[in-house]
């Protein structure tokens, strides 16, 4: 007989995070159980109350391990800018890169907000994600790009314009036939919002 897989102390966790994401994928955050991601992950139908309670506990780690992501592929995009304006614009590339890779995790993310609440790390990574957009904004301001002041209300119209178009591309309303004029679109709209949010003599 075939062995059951078997799953060592540290492992079970991750495993089940990757079988939930599986889960999203067919049938979004709410298509599946506790005991529907343990059997994906080949564990039995007790193993995940080892760390989870209950399926948004789990959906929240998934949040969580999203924020994270979201965060390195804003200052993995803005790392290429030389300037401040330019590792601003990028940082919004990175954003819908990460969703169109990330589609999964920016649903749950974006589409459950209450399971946010329902870990300490989720809340501190979401807070971390929106700290590194305020602190491109601020460098701008910084370096004159941006008027100086309160730099919340930039950095929410520069999410409100990326989020909307992750959320147009992932969902295919977009009328474009690549991930590639997906984000020279984006680089279009940032650099306009940049443009009209500017410093002007």
């Amino acid at each position: 007989m075939p062995r059951a897989r078997a799953y060592h102390h540290g492992n079970l966790k991750p495993a089940l995070i990757r079988a939930a994401i599986e889960l999203i994928r067919k049938g979004g955050p709410q298509g599946f159980t506790l005991r529907e991601a343990a059997r994906r992950a080949g564990v039995s139908h007790n193993a995940p109350y080892r760390h989870f309670r209950h399926r948004d506990d789990l959906l929240a780690e998934v949040a969580a391990e999203g924020f994270e992501r979201l965060t390195k592929s804003m200052n993995d995009a803005a790392a290429r800018g030389a300037t401040p304006v330019e590792r601003f614009l990028l940082s919004g590339s990175g954003y819908v890169q990460f969703a169109l890779r990330y589609s999964e995790h920016f649903t749950v993310m974006f589409d459950r907000p209450e399971v946010l609440k329902r870990s300490g790390r989720c809340a501190e990574a979401s807070e971390r994600a929106f700290a590194t957009l305020l602190g491109f904004v601020r460098n701008c301001q910084d370096a004159g790009n941006l008027p100086a002041g309160d730099a919340k209300p930039y950095a929410l119209m520069a999410w409100s314009l990326v989020h909307g178009v992750s959320k147009l591309a992932i969902s295919g309303h977009l009328p474009f036939a690549s991930q590639e004029q997906v984000l020279e679109f984006t680089a279009l709209l940032t650099s306009t919002l940049a443009w009209g949010m500017a410093e002007k003599p």
